[in-house]
This record gives C-alpha cells, structure tokens and sequence, in this order.
C-alpha cells in the first residue's frame, strides 16, 4: 500500500518552494500525498498525526527545527537538500526524483534511528528553568562581552574538571559534524550510541574532547557567566532555540527517551557524504609553479 506522504516546505527558500510542485508530482505517481503545511507550523495538526511519512524541503537548519517537533509521532522523516551543506538532509532533487519509487512506494525504506538529548536548566533553587530536545547539540556560549566563563562540569555524578574558556560542546552522534566538528571535536559514526564533550577554547592545555555513553547524565555546571544589558551567557539548543544562563545555572543533559528517524538515500553513504560534503581528510590541491 502505498504511503501517505505529507509535505513540508520552507517558505523562505525560493528554490524549496518552486520545487514543491514536481515533489508533489513524485508524491502522487508513486505514494498519496496526504497533505502540505509550512516549516513555520508550531503545531502538530491532524494531517500530520495520520501521515506514514513526513518530506521536508529545506536545508538541515529546517529538518533539526522538524525533528524536535515531530518526533512525538514516531513517524519517518525524509529530508530534501535546499541549503548550503545538506549533511542531514541526505537527499537533492535528482536523488529523490531516483528513490522516489522507493521511498513512495510500498518497498521498505532504509531508516536510521537517531538519538535525541534531554536539556534542562535548573537554578540554583533547583526550579526548572527550561528544557527542550536536541537532535544535534547544545552549546554553553559565553557571550557578550565576551569574557571567559567558568563551568564545573560532572559526569554521572562524578566530579569532573572546572574549565574556563568560550563554552562548551554536548552533542550526539548525528552533531558531531556540526558545531563539534569546528571546534577540534571528534567525528562519532551514527551507529554509535554516545555523546561527545569538546570545550571551545579552553583555557587549558590538557582539556580534550571525551566521547562518553550515551546513557551518561552529564551535568554543567556555570560558576561565572558574562552579562550585558540582557545578554550574555547562553544555551543554544540545535543553533535555534536559546536560553540566558545565570551564574550556578545548571545544564543537565540525558539521553531523550526518543529517537528521530530519518531515511537514508539508498544509493550512497554516511561515509561517502564525510568525503563529498565534508571533504574528509582531502590533502591540499598544489598547483605547478611557472
């Protein structure tokens, strides 16, 4: 039988949206198409609760902000390239216009399980201050104006370092090759279920990046923060959603008792994208002086 598809676009993508029409077209040669909405939607609608499958044209910023929205259905999510490095969102219009019978269809697709993280913020009263789901990362950024902050950091209840820097890096395996990535982070395959820790800009000559288990409880703690007219200190979830931290805020992080799951394009690889998108390990081009 074949699957009930629903479109989602990003509206602010020109190239997403003239697309949209020929998607529709492979939706309906080859699925049933069972309704569109806009990347912008906050709130789950019933068009999206019967659908087998969610399409969403965008880049990778718009299928993170479709992933935390979503993943309270347990539903598939194929995303379609419209942005500038398209790592997560594995397929481009001629991919899909390939796999379309497949991905369509009735044949089984080809998914990956992704894991999530539970945020929370608590105070230093122990409230509850804010809590959200990240597919790739959150981020400690210290903030204007820019002064190193202080963060004690703990693991499963062991005391761990006290480091200052610029921030701090909690990312699953999925964000490894994002924020962690440029940060001097190590690249973690998606099979495996872990976090990975990497400082930015650590004053320290001996804090490295850990990779720990994903059922880890890691616990930051902000001993000193930045503060300027409202702005400062901040955690930054997937690079969208944003919270100030106080001094003696604390950021626990947790493996979510979700997964995303994503399609995967049949016809390549993680590992072939590290070298394509990421040009893994590519050795400087040279060129012959004259």
């Amino acid at each position: 039988m074949p699957r009930r598809v629903l479109l989602i676009v990003n509206q602010e993508k020109a190239d997403a949206l003239a697309a949209a029409e020929k998607v529709r077209g492979l939706i309906e040669r080859h699925g049933a198409l069972s309704g569109e909405t806009e990347a912008s939607d906050s709130v789950l609608s019933k068009q999206e609760a019967s659908a087998d499958l969610f399409v969403i044209l965008g880049g990778d910023g718009t299928l993170l902000g479709q992933l935390r929205r979503l993943v309270p259905l347990g539903k598939p999510i194929l995303g379609v390239n419209f942005g500038k490095l398209g790592f997560m969102a594995e397929f481009d219009m001629p991919a899909l216009t390939r796999a379309a019978s497949e991905v369509f269809g009735s044949e089984a697709l080809q998914l990956h399980e992704t894991p999530l993280l539970a945020v929370r913020v608590t105070g230093p009263d122990g409230s509850v201050r804010f809590e959200s789901i990240a597919a790739n990362d959150c981020v400690l950024t210290a903030g204007p104006p820019y002064r190193m902050i202080r963060m004690a950091l703990s693991i499963d209840g062991n005391v761990g370092p006290t480091v200052s820097g610029d921030g701090l890096i909690v990312c699953t395996s999925t964000g490894s090759t994002a924020y962690n990535l440029s940060a001097g982070g190590p690249i973690v395959a998606p099979e495996l279920e872990a976090m990975a820790i990497t400082p930015i800009a650590a004053h320290s000559l001996s804090f490295r990046p850990i990779v720990v288990p994903l059922e880890s409880k890691v616990n930051i703690r902000v001993t000193r923060v930045n503060n300027d007219n409202g702005h400062g200190t901040t955690l930054v979830v997937d690079g969208q959603v944003l919270t100030k931290l106080s001094e003696d805020d604390s950021v626990s992080v947790t493996r979510h008792e979700r997964k995303a799951i994503l399609v995967r394009n049949p016809h390549t690889s993680y590992w072939s994208t590290l070298i394509t998108k990421l040009r893994w390990a590519e050795a400087p081009r040279l060129r012959t002086l004259s």
